[in-house]
């Protein structure tokens, strides 16, 4: 398949900035599947548009404005709608949150964690690494390591509500024998 002048200037425009222009549709949207349908639309935009853009170091200003529009344009589409009624309705049961909404509520609790504390955590249990491992990364003791890991696994627990007594789980469902 052969591509013209500027159809690989602008494959190479999305290589190299996908993944900021990414960051700002997740910032936008808050959730990382609705922040790729973001971009996607975004990017088809520009790319219609590509030859008529003269200046070339406002791309990614032009990308994010695109997105923004389209995200506005989406709100716009939504429609809620609630009827006052006299009959309060029935309180439902809390389920427990989905598979998806779990990894949300973890990855907003570590983002709350102190940096060390944070990187602890991820080289703990994300890379599976060991305590003197971590230790010589981090360049602090292994004791340190260790009570970095178990404040920052509390502070994970109180973010998300999970109890902290064996058997006692804040989150119905969750194992007692998970890392959490």
């Amino acid at each position: 398949m052969q591509t013209t002048g500027w159809e690989e200037e602008f494959r190479e425009y999305v290589t190299a900035r996908g993944p900021a222009l990414l960051r700002a549709a997740r910032q936008l949207t808050g959730h990382p599947l609705d922040a790729e349908d973001l971009l996607q639309s975004a990017l088809a935009k520009t790319y219609l548009k590509w030859g008529n853009i003269e200046d070339r170091k406002a791309l990614d200003g032009y990308v994010r404005r695109a997105m923004v529009n389209i995200n506005i344009s989406q709100w716009r589409r939504r429609k809620l709608e609630e009827y006052p009624s006299d009959d309060l309705p029935e309180v439902a049961a809390a389920e427990p949150p989905a598979c998806g909404e779990v990894h949300e509520l973890l990855e907003q609790a570590l983002e709350g964690l102190p940096e060390r504390m944070r990187a602890a955590i991820v080289l703990r249990y994300y890379e599976d690494m060991t305590e003197p491992e971590i230790a010589r990364t981090l360049g602090i003791s292994v004791g340190t390591v260790k009570s970095t890991v178990s404040r920052a696994m509390a502070k994970l627990r109180s973010a998300l509500g999970i109890s902290s007594e064996p058997g006692g789980s804040g989150v119905p469902g969750a194992s007692s024998s998970s890392a959490l």
